[in-house]
């Protein structure tokens, strides 16, 4: 009996599929909470998975 194999999913190499991530500035707010900046993935715009992009063929 055949089994199925899972879809492949094109996971972005820059984030490896973490887009959003948040760092801590190492500051305190006011009411005691710590401030932290929340950044996305540039090449995957906070997706986490990119398109295959196929080489470019050089004649040399």
């Amino acid at each position: 009996m055949s089994q199925h194999s899972p879809a492949r999913t094109r996971v972005c190499p820059d984030c490896d599929g973490f887009p959003v991530v948040a760092i801590d500035t190492g500051t305190r707010l006011p009411d005691g909470t710590r401030s932290t900046l929340h950044v996305t993935c540039r090449r995957c715009q906070g997706t986490g998975t990119t398109f295959g992009l196929r080489r470019q063929e050089v004649n040399v």
